[in-house]
């Protein structure tokens, strides 16, 4: 994790480990965004004619992409919720090239990534929510997607706090700086046991 440093002239240094975690998590909502979104247009092209188009990750009645993948709640701007992730993801990705070549980014482009994963992080609380209680299904791109983001959205925060872009005490820069992997390991452990608790007469067959 990055160390404590006060941005200077405006540029905020991101480290070499942040840069990774980017491009890695970036990567890997890109893959998922891109596999999601082919295979909703596959699932509209057989409908129209008047075929049926099951996603290779349909595997059971509990993790089964095409349940989710042909909800409303796959749709809720009016297009696939995915097409959103091939751009956000594809901004994330580029941000970390960027650091990799040691590239600063201004204060005003680490708030905006703030905000983004930020609000990135409670629309997958929300999909979360509606794949676990609602549609009663799970779509294993999907899960991926939300693993990114957390991370994503854990590291970004624990980096602007601690360069000072998010104001915090010092003892919360000081745990973040030593325990920044806490949050989002508890974070997806959290969502797993909700998921095992969720279909547990299922898993215990």
């Amino acid at each position: 994790m990055t160390t404590s440093m006060p941005p200077r002239a405006g540029l905020v240094l991101g480290g070499r480990p942040l840069a990774l975690l980017l491009v890695i998590t970036g990567a890997m909502g890109l893959l998922a965004s891109w596999v999601i979104t082919a295979d909703e247009f596959r699932i509209y092209e057989a409908r129209a004619a008047g075929r049926s188009f099951t996603p290779a990750c349909s595997l059971n009645p509990v993790v089964s992409c095409g349940n989710v993948m042909e909800s409303h709640q796959a749709s809720v701007f009016g297009f696939p919720n995915p097409m959103l992730g091939l751009v956000a993801f594809g901004v994330v990705l580029c941000a970390g090239m960027g650091l990799l070549g040691a590239a600063r980014y201004r204060r005003w482009f680490w708030s905006a990534m703030q905000v983004g994963t930020l609000l990135g992080v409670g629309f997958c609380t929300w999909l979360q929510y509606q794949s676990l209680y609602v549609i009663g299904s799970l779509c294993l791109w999907c899960c991926m997607v939300w693993i990114a983001t957390i991370v994503m959205f854990s590291y970004v925060t624990a980096h602007n706090i601690i360069r000072g872009v998010v104001p915090a005490p010092a003892g919360i820069r000081g745990a973040l700086t030593e325990f920044h992997w806490v949050v989002p390991t508890l974070w997806v452990g959290v969502i797993g046991m909700l998921i095992l608790t969720r279909w547990w007469s299922f898993w215990s067959k």
